[in-house]
Formats: C-alpha cells, sequence, structure tokens
C-alpha cells in the first residue's frame, strides 16, 4: 500500500484489515466499521445511503442485495491474466464502470478483491439460502392472504 492524498498507507492496511473481519464474520453489523463504510463510499463508487445504518440495511440484510455488493468485489467477475493478476476489475455495481479500481485507492481496492475472493462463494451461498427462504416465506403469506395453503 502507498499513501496517497487522504489515505495514508497505513489507514488503507486499517480499512484492509477491518474488510477482512467483516466478510469473515459474515458482515455482521458490529464488524462493519465508520472506517469501511467512508472507503466503501468514498473510493468504491457507492453511494452512501445517507449514512452507515441505511448503507447496511441497503446491502446486508436481503440475499438478493447481498449478491449484488459482493459482484463488485469478485474477481470472479474481473478479466484477469493466465496467472490471475486483474487486468480490468468488476464494475461498480452501482455505476456499472471500473474506475472504482484506479488511481489512488487501486491498491486498496484491488486487493479488498484479493481478500473478497477467499470469502465470497460462502458469503453467496448464504445470501442465495437467505433470499430463499425470504422468497418462500413471502409465498406463504401472499398464499395463505387468498386462503391457499401449501
Amino acid at each position: 500500500m502507498k499513501d496517497s492524498e487522504f489515505m495514508t498507507a497505513k489507514e488503507k492496511e486499517l480499512v484492509l484489515k477491518q474488510w477482512e473481519t467483516f466478510l469473515k464474520h459474515g458482515c455482521q453489523w458490529k464488524h462493519f466499521t465508520k472506517r469501511l463504510y467512508d472507503h466503501l463510499t468514498l473510493h468504491c463508487s457507492f453511494i452512501a445511503h445517507y449514512n452507515r445504518g441505511g448503507f447496511y440495511r441497503t446491502y446486508f440484510q436481503r440475499g438478493d442485495d447481498k449478491a449484488n455488493f459482493f459482484s463488485q468485489f469478485d474477481a470472479r467477475n474481473a478479466w484477469a491474466d493466465s496467472e490471475g493478476h486483474i487486468l480490468e476489475p468488476p464494475k461498480s455495481f452501482e455505476y456499472g464502470m471500473t474506475y472504482w479500481a484506479e488511481g489512488d485507492y487501486a491498491d486498496l481496492n484491488l486487493a479488498m478483491i484479493e481478500v473478497a475472493t477467499k470469502y465470497i462463494p460462502v458469503l453467496l451461498e448464504e445470501a442465495q439460502d437467505q433470499q430463499r427462504k425470504a422468497d418462500i416465506a413471502t409465498a406463504r403469506l401472499l398464499l395463505a392472504k387468498h386462503g391457499i395453503e401449501i
């Protein structure tokens, strides 16, 4: 990591460490730090969603939303060479561009993709299961509304 105008190399390392902690523990609120939120909204092309709580509710409470969020950090969505070096990062989920992983924060953002690679398969599986259960619960409620049981 290298220093940039608004973030020292040490601060970047702290963000990366907090990112890994957040992923490792299944994206729990208690691990979604202000530092991590600030980096995502200031340097990863995510809008703020009003505040840290709004951002968390937007991306980490529903399975489909988690999957959308992680698409930006999933190395399988990047263009890489035969040795796995990222040539073009995944597109920003909210803006559809790749500039979020260029410039002063490219070192950190590319490292975030690398770290996420270890966790995303399990996180996506959990997100899909979570969404499936939520969808089935919603379907049951809608059927019950019309007197239909399954």
